[in-house]
């Protein structure tokens, strides 16, 4: 094994010394100004989406190894995604780049001028999560290279397959002296975050995003971290609870619910509750018919850890519909959970699977008190035809995110800025913002000498 590898495997031992000679070829390379020029960069961009295009198939033949995702959520929600954004940042990277001119005035030295310039920070690290492997580890890629960055690729471990795919085309597709890919669990991010890195990505959960944090403070690395927490949804009185639980069970359950955006719970008033418990079961049946776990449209819990820990919490409040269980198969069946106490288990973390609870509150106001009083959530959902209720939960509340009328889709807008807030993460990315995340925007002044 030499440091010129372009991916490292499970198969290899991945030492501190090979780890700080990847870095530092990497670095070698972005010094030398090579990733800088937007030729560069277009076709990194264009060679990734060519990854994308070329392999289809497999990539959907790894996820559904992982996580029984079908070739329609596949090519949707991982593939056509990262697509999209590749194309926004193709059509848009000489714009988004460009120095912006600012308006100066320098006292006694006329013809002064002033413009900010996009630098591009160095080597950076993207470290994806499993339940979508594909588009969150390739979107962040994709804005690291087109802001002119070399960049160490970590798959998600859980996701195996897909893991062991990628770093297999990355290299293939690829620049290998401005990228390489690592594999591996815990001991080989370990040996990453020991190395000096110009930015750090982070997209998982919020113990493993104070790990990454703490490693970046010894070199004070910038970091993005793309955490999760127990996202809420209220429904108003005045929704149309057909289109309501339709818009549930899509979103919801997508992906067996292992989505950082998910719904994770639902705050209503006793009455609409109680039709919205009927809805739910109409539209689970109408998604994944009789019985889900022979829908080819219903996914799987990523590994028996999991499942154990999602299982522990079907005992909370009344179940609406679902609640059934095989280890074998990893298979929860989508859950829906009534007259859920705030103190019982399935409040007391994000869920991060297919069960929902709802619980009752008096109004809208007693709703914002109950989101206020908890950690900032990655996304905030809400149904309601109100323009005042949707002035005051935008006024009223914090989160990453806000929703009206349909969760989880602003992830998918790349005109968005998409992050969170608080316990939920820090900075964000997609499109521009994607640019400006792995840039330093740097001031420039030039002043007359006569």
């Amino acid at each position: 094994m030499t440091d010129t590898k372009a991916a490292f495997t499970l198969d290899d031992t991945f030492t501190s010394t090979e780890a700080t000679a990847l870095v530092n070829r990497l670095r070698a390379t972005f010094r030398t100004g090579r990733t800088k020029p937007l030729a560069w960069r277009r076709q990194q961009l264009t060679r990734l989406r060519d990854l994308l295009t070329d392999n289809r198939a497999a990539i959907a033949d790894a996820l559904y190894a992982d996580l029984r995702k079908n070739r329609a959520e596949a090519d949707a929600m991982e593939i056509n995604t990262t697509i999209v954004e590749i194309d926004d940042y193709l059509e848009h990277l000489e714009e988004w780049t460009a120095p912006q001119p600012a308006t100066v005035t320098v006292p006694g030295v006329p013809g002064s001028t002033a413009r900010t310039v996009f630098d591009p920070l160095g080597v950076a690290l993207v470290i994806s999560a499993w339940n979508y492997p594909v588009n969150l580890l390739l979107v962040p890629v994709a804005g690291a290279l087109a802001a002119g960055n070399a960049v160490v690729i970590k798959p998600a471990d859980y996701a195996a397959h897909t893991s062991a795919l990628l770093a297999e085309l990355l290299p293939a597709y690829l620049d290998t002296d401005a990228t390489a890919v690592v594999e591996g669990g815990a001991p080989e991010t370990t040996v990453l975050l020991e190395q000096h890195f110009d930015h750090i990505f982070y997209t998982g959960n919020g113990t493993v995003g104070r790990i990454v944090m703490t490693a970046a403070a010894k070199n004070l690395t910038p970091v993005v971290l793309e955490l999760g927490g127990k996202s809420p949804v209220f429904v108003d009185r005045d929704a149309d609870i057909a289109t309501v639980a339709q818009r549930l069970a899509q979103t919801k359950f997508a992906n067996a619910g292992q989505t950082c955006v998910a719904p994770d719970y639902v705050l209503t008033d006793p009455d609409t509750a109680t039709e919205l418990e009927a809805a739910l079961v109409v539209a689970l049946k109408g998604q994944f018919g009789e019985d889900p776990q022979t829908s080819d449209a219903y996914g799987r819990i990523i590994n028996e850890r999991h499942f154990d820990r999602l299982s522990a919490l079907l005992d909370s409040g009344r179940t609406v519909t679902g609640g059934q269980t095989d280890r074998a198969d990893t298979y929860i069946a989508p859950t829906v959970l009534a007259e859920v106490r705030p103190d019982e288990p399935v409040m007391q973390e994000e869920i991060f699977g297919p069960i929902l609870p709802i619980l009752t509150v008096a109004d809208l106001d007693e709703a914002i008190t109950f989101i206020n009083e908890r950690d900032k959530p990655l996304a905030l959902y809400a149904f309601t035809e109100d323009n005042t209720t949707k002035r005051r939960l935008a006024a009223e509340t914090s989160s990453g995110g806000l929703n009206f009328g349909l969760p989880m889709h602003h992830l998918a807008v790349p005109t968005l800025p998409f992050g969170g807030v608080g316990q939920s993460g820090m900075g964000n990315y997609h499109g521009r913002y994607s640019i400006e995340t792995f840039s330093h925007r740097k001031a420039v002044l030039d002043v007359p000498l006569s």
